[in-house]
């Protein structure tokens, strides 16, 4: 069967129903595996980077700053990026953020992808010719026969969905209904899969506050070096303290930011998906 410009050919014994189902399930373990091993890698990549570059170059500043002060010079209070970020805390803010930026990412290209199969006609027929009862077999066949990569997207299933309940009932409504409930269980699960980025959003931010508590902490313990004029270990403990803040709150804006953009996204593809089933599938039909 010639569709998309390819020859397909859809394994026997296998149903479209039965496929979809066996596929969705291997997208979910595919998803599963990628965001392990995204965590993974922004984990190496991040914890690279601190021990390579931010750290050191932390620690030869904070030195400089020590010996100043023990010659009694003068210790310049200009903030550095390395000192800003150079904590445990900050650390893990990056990881997690490059973490749901890789997630965001994965979501953005399904969604694209399947925005893609919008542009072609699954349901192909003249404008002045209604889809009877009697010719939903043939056009059922002609979805089945689509790239099996493409049966558990949005659009095919929602044709598929009100093909089925046309064929049984003859009744336009009833079409109408199937496909408002696939986009609706559609939305639905496009919401429940952001948990894991709504999680993170709400991780950065109470990462930063641990790193607010332990700043603070360290600054009271050392609050008897500052009686005696050393000023220096209070000082970096408060800078944990603010900089851990100051950080998860930038990162945690971004990420924020890329969540509503895929969740503007995806809501787009459902209405865009709803409106191509009314326009090209729904109206022809001949009650």
């Amino acid at each position: 069967i010639q569709i998309y410009g390819r020859t397909i050919r859809r394994r026997p014994g296998i149903t479209a129903k039965r496929y979809i189902g066996l596929n969705m399930k291997d997208d979910t373990t595919s998803e599963f595996y990628y965001q392990i091993i995204s965590l993974l890698i922004s984990i190496i990549i991040v914890h690279l980077f601190y021990t390579a570059v931010v750290r050191p170059e932390a620690n030869m500043i904070l030195e400089t700053q020590r010996e100043n002060q023990q010659q009694g010079l003068y210790v310049s209070q200009e903030t550095s990026f390395y000192i800003t970020i150079k904590d445990f805390e900050q650390e893990t803010c990056f990881i997690l953020m490059f973490w749901s930026i890789a997630i965001i990412s994965f979501k953005a290209t399904q969604a694209n992808k399947q925005r893609a199969i919008l542009k072609y006609q699954l349901i192909d027929t003249p404008d002045e010719t209604n889809i009877i009862k009697e010719d939903t077999n043939k056009f059922i066949r002609r979805i089945q026969a689509a790239p099996q990569e493409t049966l558990d997207y949005l659009l095919p299933r929602a044709l598929l969905s009100s093909l089925h309940r046309y064929s049984s009932t003859g009744n336009i409504q009833e079409a109408s209904q199937a496909i408002n409930e696939c986009c609706e269980n559609e939305a639905e699960r496009l919401n429940a899969e952001l948990s894991m980025v709504r999680y993170i959003t709400w991780a950065i931010p109470s990462i930063g506050f641990i790193g607010t508590v332990r700043g603070i902490s360290l600054a009271l313990g050392q609050a008897h070096e500052a009686v005696q004029g050393d000023i220096l270990g209070v000082t970096l403990s408060l800078g944990v303290a603010f900089n851990s803040t100051f950080v998860a709150l930038i990162i945690s804006l971004l990420v924020m930011f890329l969540m509503h953009q895929l969740q503007l996204m995806q809501e787009r593809l459902v209405l865009d998906t709803h409106a191509y089933c009314d326009n090209h599938f729904i109206r022809k039909l001949e009650s």
